[in-house]
């Protein structure tokens, strides 16, 4: 039997979930629910005979992170195709099919967002098997979710009479918009009605087939992307400009609000898209106060409350339905009913050119991280990690200088024509605009604290000689 192909899409911000999340690191590359990313938990459901090797479909700029996730966790990707810039689900899904046309022939896609947690995995797995059959067939399935509660963040599916020789499955009869809260309650009474989760599986060449009828465009613009393609790495790049002249549409409105080949199956699966802070206190384990406390907590008489470091001691008294997130930079407060609106928080901090939305204190690197720790007029201090057998670029800095100070590991450090090993403890100073480079040839991390000096102290006053991650010399 051929085997289902997942297309785990990895493109989102994920900004109602800010702090924690950001542009340089959202949700779905984040441990929110368990001791791995959400991104890893999704791939790993689908890590079994049933299935190929995923696509995975993500921002450029986290390209080495989902990269090393995949890798932490033994999972080679079929292809990781990188988007320049985002255009939604339609054409996302419409380079995965047209991928797995060229290279592998019609077989089943299953598209999935890389952010969701589905707590009876085996459920799921029985529901996919079951939308296979149909799935075969020519029918374009989508998984529609059980409502427990009239929410008012979802779209809705109308489902319709079963599909015949597939038992569980039905046609569908509309897809709606969100609802306000009255409708959403009557969606709930007539037991008609299923969230959209934005999951989808049918054949590559179905999808591609009504995509060519409905929305042709998109079709056509992402043939031409894929057609001017590049391999850097293990990763797939589009061309640019072609990806930058397709429309921008999700799936539901390009093919499925459109089609006559749509089938539903309802699942009852225990799925949350963890769309919110209080979605993460819905599914985490709570105290006998009903609270959920992760990282340096303490509270007293509090009830109710999420309450989230990732770095200074949390203290709360008297609090009840807050949620409380910290991380090193950034404290956020908000009654949990008023979750959702964070994302005008991240829009007003946006308007402010504030950078705290788009990345962490650390900043994640292909070879490591690095962590500002002071900085001030013509200085700035930095916690640099450098992982086994990694290594920076070569480069150079025309407005700063560096003093490097090994306190764990060892180092090796190239400084013009010279090239040294540093033990802990010890020290090297590179001169502003000398050609240098920093190295772990070893099998445990390096750390080093890093003083820079100069005028100008820029991540972009860099100039690169030789990289082993493809970057621009002048990135």
């Amino acid at each position: 039997m051929v085997k289902i192909t997942p297309v785990i899409l990895s493109g989102g911000s994920g900004t109602r979930l800010w702090p924690l999340s950001r542009a340089a690191l959202p949700k779905q590359l984040l441990a929110l629910n368990s001791d791995r990313s959400m991104l890893c938990e999704t791939a790993l459901r689908f890590n079994n005979d049933d299935f190929s090797a995923p696509i995975i479909i993500c921002n450029e700029s986290h390209r080495f992170i989902v990269s090393e996730q995949m890798r932490n966790i033994d999972i080679t990707p079929h292809s990781l195709i990188l988007e320049p810039i985002g255009r939604n689900t339609a054409p996302a899904a419409a380079l995965a099919a047209l991928k797995l046309m060229e290279e592998c022939g019609n077989q089943l896609m299953l598209l999935l967002p890389s952010d969701h947690v589905i707590n009876d995995v085996v459920g799921f797995q029985q529901s996919i098997a079951l939308g296979a059959q149909a799935a075969r067939n020519g029918t374009l399935i989508t998984f529609g979710i059980k409502p427990e509660t009239p929410e008012t963040g979802y779209g809705y599916i109308r489902k319709s009479s079963q599909m015949p020789q597939t038992e569980g499955c039905f046609s569908v009869e509309s897809f709606i918009e969100k609802p306000n809260l009255e409708t959403a309650q009557y969606y709930i009474d007539t037991g008609e009605y299923l969230w959209n989760s934005g999951m989808f599986l049918f054949n590559v060449s179905d999808y591609i087939e009504e995509l060519e009828r409905y929305s042709p465009e998109i079709l056509y613009g992402c043939r031409a992307a894929l057609a001017g393609q590049s391999h850097d790495l293990d990763f797939l790049r589009l061309d640019a400009k072609a990806f930058e002249q397709v429309p921008s549409d999700s799936i539901d409105y390009a093919v499925m609000e459109h089609t006559k080949k749509a089938g539903v199956i309802p699942l009852d699966v225990g799925w949350n898209d963890v769309g919110a802070w209080s979605a993460l206190w819905e599914l985490g384990e709570k105290d006998s106060f009903g609270n959920v406390a992760i990282g340096d907590v303490v509270n007293t008489d509090t009830t109710g409350s999420y309450l989230r470091s990732e770095g200074p001691l949390i203290a709360t008294i008297g609090l009840t339905d807050i949620v409380v997130v910290a991380t090193q930079d950034v404290v956020m407060v908000s009654p949990k009913d008023r979750v959702q609106d964070v994302k005008l928080i991240v829009e007003k901090l946006h308007q402010e050119k504030r950078t705290e939305i788009d990345a962490h204190v650390r900043v994640y690197r292909p070879w490591g991280w690095y962590q500002s720790v002071e900085s001030g007029a013509g200085f700035q201090v930095k916690n640099i990690q450098v992982n086994p057998g990694a290594r920076l670029s070569l480069q150079s800095h025309k407005h700063r200088s560096e003093h490097w100070v090994v306190v764990e590991g060892e180092a090796l450090v190239t400084r013009g024509d010279d090239v040294v090993t540093l033990q802990s403890n010890q020290s090297i100073y590179i001169p502003q605009g000398t050609v240098h480079r920093l190295e772990n040839t070893t099998q445990t991390p390096i750390r080093i604290i890093e003083i820079q000096t100069g005028s100008y102290l820029g991540e972009d006053d860099i100039t690169r000689y030789d990289d082993s991650y493809g970057r621009s010399i002048l990135n």
